[in-house]
């Protein structure tokens, strides 16, 4: 079913005045939950700011029966099915999402009264419900030219790009928390693993030797800069001045969650810790996607900074199951007290 009331086209796009929920962010977590609500004969709306986070990268892997997928292909084809069972689409940015109706003093989000959610330079809509799928935003150490690079042989995760680079010269950046990790975990790929101290912690007597029995280089110093030729990684600069050849350079970005629309209805951001270092940013929720404010629904990287595409794909789902389910209790609620009223109605 349309969104309802007075329906309009917003640069070529179908948009309703009022949905059951609308999906901030129009990704595999975002649209696998549209695909299950408009399936469950739900209105719909995504609108999506055209921002995927893996768009520097040529193929997402791990999914089963897409293994190797373009993310934008995947991205198009997931419209497609949100679009063929009734959900309307929308390009563009939600700037804010609050209670519905005039702000006032002390108003807070109610599932019941439902929200307003503004797309700029776009229409205003109301929603029953919200499933924020905004996912997050990689932030990656101060070394010049690792943004250029980034998803391509400038790397952080084995499972997302590890057999692509395998058997390559493999250089591993450590961060705050040390590259121990990650120097082990792309060991079981290549050969020929480096591991940067670059600004980490000074590496144990312990970790040394670990690394020396796996065969792992390790490399003091600063890294400063990327030798890149032909528009392909050649190397890492030291500030001695050093260049250390290599093909691929796996990093440890900080996960940061795009949460603004979130804390604006009043959900806090959490840390994520990793022993005592602070390694991602996230909103807590339960398993469904549930926050602690009614009526409010997250999904992907938002919720779950470790989470790779199919796993966000996988928490739309569970979260659009879920927005069905409140809603179809609050239908019944609904009706039931219409139904009792109208027999009232008849005894009296």
């Amino acid at each position: 079913m349309a969104g309802q009331f007075d329906g309009q086209r917003v640069d070529g796009q179908q948009v309703g005045r009022e949905y059951d929920v609308v999906v901030v962010g129009g990704g595999p977590a975002g649209l696998s939950a549209a695909v299950a609500l408009a399936r469950s004969r739900r209105s719909v709306l995504v609108v999506d700011a055209g921002e995927p986070r893996n768009a520097t990268a040529g193929h997402a892997h791990n999914y089963l029966g897409r293994e190797g997928v373009v993310p934008a292909d995947l991205l198009a084809d997931g419209r497609a099915e949100a679009v063929g069972y009734g959900a309307h689409v929308l390009d563009g940015r939600v700037v804010f999402a609050g209670p519905a109706g005039p702000p006032g003093d002390g108003d807070a989000p109610d599932a019941g009264r439902g929200f307003d959610v503004h797309v700029q330079d776009g229409p205003t809509v109301r929603a029953r419900r919200l499933l924020i799928t905004t996912g997050l935003t990689d932030q990656l150490p101060a070394v010049p030219g690792l943004a250029e690079r980034w998803g391509r042989d400038v790397l952080h995760c084995p499972y997302c790009h590890g057999w692509e680079v395998r058997d390559r010269a493999i250089g591993v950046l450590a961060g705050p928390a040390g590259g121990m990790h990650q120097a082990q975990l792309f060991r079981q790929l290549s050969d020929s693993v480096t591991l940067f101290t670059h600004t980490g912690p000074a590496l144990s007597a312990e970790q040394s030797e670990v690394l020396a029995a796996r065969g792992i280089d390790v490399v003091d110093g600063e890294v400063v800069d990327l030798d890149v030729v032909d528009d392909r990684l050649r190397g890492v600069r030291l500030a001695s001045g050093e260049t250390v050849p290599l093909q691929v350079l796996v990093v440890a970005p900080f996960f940061a969650a795009n949460a603004d629309l979130l804390t604006d209805l009043g959900l806090a951001v959490t840390e994520m810790e990793v022993g005592d270092l602070v390694v991602a940013t996230h909103v807590a929720a339960d398993p469904t996607g549930a926050t602690a404010v009614p009526g409010v629904w997250v999904a992907g990287n938002v919720a779950n900074p470790m989470a790779q595409v199919v796993a966000s794909a996988a928490a739309g789902l569970m979260a659009g199951a879920a927005l069905n389910a409140d809603l179809v209790a609050e239908d019944t609620r609904v009706a039931l007290a219409a139904h009792r009223a109208q027999r009232e109605v008849v005894r009296g």
